[in-house]
């Protein structure tokens, strides 16, 4: 079950998705990093996926925009340090993409992101205002690219 609009969103700590998989502070990040900013998460199954191309790309051009309400934008998937630093570079991508790795789905299960059964993200999109508090959240069909249109009227909403 998602988190519902007005709960507070959960802390996490997650790797980084840019190659390397020491242990170093600068390798991680976490809910406190974006204290100040408003927070789009987006949980998506897997890196070299159609859908999930689409929707990251659909993303990376509207980072400019999102910067406009004060907000950024991540990318988290159970992919590792490696796949994602391929998958971004490859695809052009400037938004974080962050590994829920290990343990396997850890933060996604806490965000009501998690597919037991495949093993992978949901396709979730929330969005965390200021003081970290979740303003909007969905899951999207799995095949389905949610788009932006929500995001967008969220942020208009809460600036």
């Amino acid at each position: 079950m998602l988190i519902p609009q007005g709960q507070l969103a959960p802390d996490f700590r997650l790797h980084i998705g840019n190659g390397s998989l020491d242990n170093k502070p600068e390798n991680f990040t976490d809910l406190a990093a974006f204290k100040g900013k408003n927070l789009i998460l987006a949980f998506y199954p897997a890196d070299w996926s159609d859908v999930c191309g689409s929707q990251l790309a659909l993303y990376n051009e509207l980072l400019d925009v999102f910067a406009q309400y004060d907000a950024v934008l991540v990318g988290i998937s159970v992919d590792g340090a490696f796949c994602h630093k391929a998958f971004k570079e490859h695809n052009n991508l400037k938004m974080l993409l962050l590994c829920d790795f290990e343990p396997k789905g850890a933060m996604s299960k806490q965000y009501g992101a998690y597919n037991e059964t495949l093993g992978v993200c949901e396709r979730a999109i929330y969005v965390i205002d200021k003081s970290g508090y979740v303003q909007y959240s969905y899951v999207s069909p799995m095949g389905v690219n949610p788009g932006a249109k929500e995001i967008l009227e969220t942020l208009k909403k809460i600036n």
